[in-house]
């Protein structure tokens, strides 16, 4: 979709307490979707805040002994801090307590009263405190709100209405007209079915006898303003609207206004009715992601499971937090976290992937070029495997583009990983070791620019997710420029020949967990605690230190290991440590069952030369028969393959 501006919004937050880790998903997915769009030269708002009225905002203030407005400027610190580390990037933080917003909140409620779309009324009915709505009795479910399942208080008060039933019928046929207003579509199909039933009108009103923190009624100064009424105007008010028409008629009407789940019915009933009746266009978009949950249970303070994003970022960095959320959740559904799902995406993707592609495109550039970007053959791109891998990393390209316009993020990140892991192939088929030892260098050369280039254009696409250390990807490259060039992702050539690399720490050192014990579990943040190794009783004097019983020669003539290729990997279904190899051995096809998995991507694997026990007795293990053992070295929490030392064809009898 060819777009000529981009505005896209968050929910404003609640500051009745701290910032959580789906208030940091949904604002680093709008950042993700701004940077993106500003890459592409679309001209670009990003607009995010904090809800600061409402009774739940005055129970906190008067739980903590201070006034509303103390306990709005106290916490709102607290996601302003958050942003600027995640380094979110907007270009406004609007607070309903501010001026303009007041200002133009109250310009509307008295054009809608004088109007006849705001009149008063006798009101009984069930009130739910967390979610601020009144409910009528055939609403409730069990006698509570049929939202947060809590209980609803008794409530007859006079309170002014807006008239939102009248436009029920022209909102089921906008949504039915414009199949992109609400997105994804099973929430489109959530909001007409919550149209089925008669659309009452909206209580826009407490009296200050109940609740005084609010934006105060410009036709009576005895209420104010219902919080939901005066929160979502903040996407108009925050571009100008009633105070800067050249601003708003920029800007609006909005990209996409991103919400969760949970606040579906306000955005998608609520607020286009408010539109309809001040005469405003719609937004283009309301799309509503899912929720994170800790195994089946959503995220709850009641329930003590809540993430603090501040751990995360202090335990593992910011970009990997930025990446896990990206990557691990599709827009529109729910998503588990646990620190072991993100320690096992970090160490795939990013440490054994991407970190490890990038160690080894630095270190043979040093080892074999003199630490400068090699001159590439002129008819590079002519060859077999530099074609393919320099379509395989176009087709990321595109993919990531239409991943971005259709709002599936994470399939876009997992195709240029996918990517990453090609070029991690890539150079294992050209073996630029093997290469360096020819008298024709051209190959070598071919291969390494072939490698450099294709993770550069990785690494833009990257960019948006992971900005810090895409900077420093791209730096390691010998490129100068702080940002990438969106046009020049589908150039080749633009690493210039000669240009020195840059040598960097680990760009994404592995992370090696702990598992608790049964029954315990780590807390999040705490740094695990490796146990101390129990005592050993001394070696016996005839026994070299670190073997634990001599052979003979004809025991361990009787091992035959033999070299293998792998020609096909993956996971064992329901195992998280193994997977299933299929090896050559010669001629001959076996199928091996190893427990790597915590140290080796099935995909990475493949074409690599393995040794293997080729005299074991087949063995079934998780159900899987294993006709061999891979020999592997390991020392602490690192593990890694036994190789052979040069070129070799497999089924050769090791010695």
């Amino acid at each position: 979709m060819e777009r000529t501006k981009f505005y896209v919004t968050t929910p404003i937050y609640y500051v009745n307490d701290k910032p959580h880790i789906g208030h940091a998903y949904t604002t680093i997915v709008a950042d993700v979707l701004s940077r993106y769009h500003r890459l592409l030269d679309v001209p670009t708002y990003f607009l995010t805040g904090t809800d600061e009225h409402g009774q739940k905002v005055q129970k906190a203030a008067d739980a903590a002994g201070i006034t509303p407005q103390q306990q709005a400027d106290s916490t709102v610190v607290r996601f302003q801090q958050l942003w600027k580390k995640l380094k979110i990037t907007n270009d406004d933080f609007i607070r309903t307590t501010e001026e303009r917003h007041k200002k133009v909140v109250q310009a509307i409620l008295q054009d809608l009263y004088d109007r006849d779309e705001i009149y008063r009324a006798e009101y009984d009915g069930w009130y739910c405190v967390p979610d601020e709505r009144f409910f009528m009795e055939k609403d409730l479910v069990d006698g509570k709100c049929p939202e947060c399942h809590r209980p609803v208080e008794k409530i007859k008060e006079a309170n002014y209405f807006f008239r939102m039933g009248k436009y029920q019928e022209w909102l089921i046929q906008y949504i039915n007209e414009h199949p992109k207003f609400i997105q994804p579509d099973h929430r489109r199909n959530e909001t007409l079915g919550f149209l089925r039933k008669p659309l009452n009108d909206l209580c826009i009103s407490r009296p200050k006898s109940r609740m005084a923190w609010g934006i105060d009624l410009p036709f009576d100064k005895d209420y104010v303003c219902y919080v939901w009424f005066d929160a979502l105007v903040n996407y108009i008010s925050a571009v100008g609207y009633r105070s800067d028409d050249l601003k708003f008629n920029k800007w609006w009407p909005a990209s996409y206004h991103l919400i969760g789940k949970d606040i579906l019915t306000t955005h998608t009933v609520y607020w286009p009715t408010m539109l309809k009746a001040m005469g405003v266009e719609m937004p283009e978009t309301i799309f509503a992601h899912g929720w994170w949950l800790i195994g089946e249970s959503k995220m709850s303070k009641s329930l003590g499971n809540v993430i603090n994003p501040m751990d995360m970022i202090e335990k593992y960095g910011v970009d990997a937090f930025r990446y896990f959320v990206t990557a691990e959740m599709t827009l529109g559904q729910d998503a588990s976290f646990s620190e072991d799902a993100f320690v096992r995406r970090y160490n795939a993707d990013l440490a054994n992937d991407l970190g490890n592609l990038l160690s080894r495109v630095l270190n043979m550039t040093v080892r074999y070029c003199g630490g400068k970007i090699p001159e590439p053959p002129a008819d590079v791109l002519s060859g077999a495997d530099e074609k393919a891998m320099w379509e395989a990393v176009q087709s990321a390209v595109q993919g990531m583009e239409k991943s971005v316009d259709d709002m599936r993020i994470s399939e876009g990140l997992g195709q240029v990983i996918a990517a990453v892991r090609g070029i991690n192939r890539y150079l294992e088929i050209k073996q630029p070791w093997t290469l360096a030892k020819q008298e024709d260098k051209a190959p070598l050369r071919a291969t390494l620019y072939t490698a450099a280039e294709a993770l550069r254009v990785a690494a833009a696409l990257l960019f948006p997710v992971m900005p810090e250390k895409m900077s420093e990807l791209r730096k390691a490259l010998g490129i100068q420029k702080p940002k990438p060039d969106q046009a020049q992702l589908r150039e080749w050539g633009i690493l210039a020949a000669g240009t020195p690399i840059a040598e960097v720490g680990g760009l994404f050192p592995r992370i090696v967990a702990e598992e608790p014990k049964p029954g315990e579990q780590l807390e999040l943040g705490a740094q695990p605690v490796k146990p101390k190794p129990a005592p050993t009783p001394a070696a016996k004097a005839e026994t070299p230190v670190g073997v634990t019983e001599l052979i003979d020669y004809s025991d361990f003539s009787k091992v035959q290991m033999r070299t293998a290729r792998v020609v096909a990997a993956e996971k064992v279904e329901g195992a998280t440590k193994l997977l299933k190899l299929q090896v050559m051995m010669g001629e001959e096809k076996r199928q091996i069952v190893a427990g790597i998995a915590l140290y080796y991507e099935p995909e990475k694997l493949v074409g690599r030369t393995v040794v293997v026990v080729a005299n074991l007795k087949p063995a079934t293990i998780r159900g899987v028969e294993s006709q061999g053992m891979l020999l592997a070295a390991s020392k602490g929490e690192s593990l890694r393959l036994v190789s052979i030392d040069g070129d070799l064809s497999s089924g050769a009898v090791v010695k």
